[in-house]
């Protein structure tokens, strides 16, 4: 079985080729044709969506999982055209191929489809309202997967994070150890979540009997603000001996940090039906937090 994975350099994508392997043969895409371990795979250009049929036909997958995303927030705010199309037509382009093959398709989506203004986890069924461009290409990818009519499994995550790659946590280490203050946004509440459990469960529920057709929120257990993960990664560089001396975090409103986006203020999904559906027993945010600190503690990780 040859499982086609889109996005293979990023965050879940590179847990993804790790999480599947023992479901098939792997295949993996980058824009570059390059693996962060510098070895070489498929070419597939999100940017030029009408190309990827013909990759599609030539490697006949018998399963597709979509990791690619334009993901610049903030710039996406001036790059509309690109943003839509790597978000919403290339998907739609990938699932209109597996409806006519009947190929089940995974696809990944964001927090930022909604506008943030809830203040309980938000449920699968709930109204849509993004706030800004990425925001809308994703819900535009999640309605072109739907509109397509093949078999497909949506998961909604959220301030997703790994031992690799440009993230939160990444970047609080980096200057967290060059400077002794940081101010970080203290009223943008979510649930951070690591790309190794997205792809671990995505692992899990291609493997379930009597799979589904649907959307369902993956994130891990719990709730807490930028500002709170942020003395959370501090605390546990601060257990585990890798760093000896930690900033200190201020707090601060995101009116004090502007962007260009807007970020949704209530980013908690709802993944009890995940739960549910899957026979699965999702970890809390903190349990999370550790193991991958635990990943880059044990590794050669550097800056």
């Amino acid at each position: 079985m040859t499982i086609l994975v889109f996005g293979g350099n990023g965050q879940v994508g590179q847990e993804l080729l790790r999480a599947l392997a023992p479901l098939g043969t792997v295949v993996a895409t980058t824009r570059s044709g390059q693996l962060p371990d510098g070895g070489c795979c498929e070419v597939a250009d999100f940017d030029r969506p009408d190309s990827l049929p013909v990759l599609l036909d030539r490697l006949q997958p018998s399963i597709v999982v979509n990791a690619a995303a334009y993901t610049a927030v903030d710039r996406a705010e001036q790059d509309v055209a690109a943003a839509f199309r790597a978000n919403a037509e290339a998907p739609g382009v990938i699932a209109r191929w597996c409806a006519a093959h009947d190929v089940p398709l995974v696809h990944y989506s964001t927090d930022y489809v909604f506008d943030g203004q809830g203040n309980t986890p938000y449920r699968e069924d709930e109204p849509t309202a993004p706030l800004g461009v990425y925001g809308s290409s994703k819900r535009g990818g999640e309605e072109a997967v739907r509109a397509a009519g093949g078999r497909h499994l949506i998961f909604r995550t959220a301030w997703v994070y790994a031992a690799h790659g440009t993230n939160f946590l990444r970047t609080m280490l980096r200057v967290g150890a060059a400077r002794s203050e940081l101010r970080v946004v203290a009223d943008q509440v979510g649930t951070p979540t690591p790309a190794a459990l997205i792809a671990d469960v995505t692992a899990h529920a291609l493997q379930h009997p009597g799979r589904l057709s649907g959307t369902w929120h993956l994130t891990a257990n719990g709730q807490t603000s930028w500002h709170g993960f942020a003395e959370a990664i501090f605390a546990e560089a601060l257990a585990t001996g890798m760093m000896v001396e930690v900033p200190r975090v201020q707090a601060i409103t995101s009116a004090e940090y502007p962007t260009p986006a807007r970020r949704p203020a209530w980013s908690v999904l709802d993944n009890r039906r995940l739960q549910r559906d899957f026979s699965l027993q999702l970890p809390a945010w903190q349990d999370g937090l550790k193991r991958v600190m635990a990943e880059i503690t044990g590794s050669s990780w550097s800056t």
